[in-house]
């Protein structure tokens, strides 16, 4: 597995570095924003650890920039560990976030984290007979990973096609935070609701036509989400 890691500090990205490759991983460097987009251009990774407050091009574009044409996971490192922050890097499409000081084991344990979700979902695909689900005026086919509305193409997040698809494939389910969260992230749920809030305002930033009015990924008060038909 090809890692890149975003980090201006030194210290800490060469103490990653040979704690990484001892663990059998690939590693590529860079210590800021610009050198990170170049070796992203070029280069193809299983997985990004990205600082955010890293020189010439801030980690939040590099996180935009990369989103717009990858949905790679992405495991944000930062010393800012306020909720604004967190739900701010989460909703420009990082997958996890990490805040400094952090130990190397908790790192190491939320990239294979990662990693196994990406894996587990490509086999699933690879697998998968032709099938589509559809929702109003929203399809989606499990072969190809694509979800469309009215004939156009909704660019999705590996999280945010997984929540969609548990809720297409299981319509008259409602779900709470807490089952989402650990079928989708396939880790334990500790009450904090941070990652499920900020990736379903992304879905539904998406696929409705009104978020704040959603037809789609409806709010079951007190309880969770479910599909709604699109009506």
């Amino acid at each position: 597995m090809k890692l890149l890691l975003i980090e201006d500090d030194g210290e800490i990205r060469e103490m990653l570095e040979s704690f990484l490759r001892s663990q059998q991983f690939e590693v590529e460097t860079a210590c800021d924003g610009e050198e990170a987009c170049v070796k992203f251009e070029e280069g193809r990774y299983d997985l990004i650890l990205l600082d955010l407050m890293i020189p010439r091009v801030s980690g939040l574009e590099v996180l935009q920039r990369i989103r717009k044409s990858s949905t790679v996971p992405i495991l944000i490192l930062s010393a800012r560990d306020t909720d604004s922050d967190i739900t701010l890097g989460l909703g420009l499409g990082a997958d996890d976030y990490v805040t400094k000081p952090f130990s190397v084991v908790e790192v190491l344990a939320r990239i294979k984290a990662n990693l196994r979700r990406t894996t587990q979902y490509a086999a699933a695909l690879a697998t998968s007979s032709q099938e589509i689900l559809t929702a109003g005026e929203l399809t989606m086919n499990l072969a190809e990973h694509s979800v469309m509305k009215n004939g156009e193409l909704i660019d999705l997040t590996a999280k945010e096609y997984d929540i969609l698809k548990l809720l297409m494939q299981n319509p008259k389910k409602v779900y709470t935070k807490e089952q989402l969260y650990s079928t989708i992230w396939k880790e334990d749920y500790f009450g904090d609701e941070n990652a499920v809030n900020v990736h379903i305002s992304r879905l539904r930033n998406k696929v409705e036509d009104h978020s704040r009015d959603p037809r789609y990924v409806l709010t079951v008060w007190g309880i969770g989400y479910k599909l709604g038909g699109g009506k």
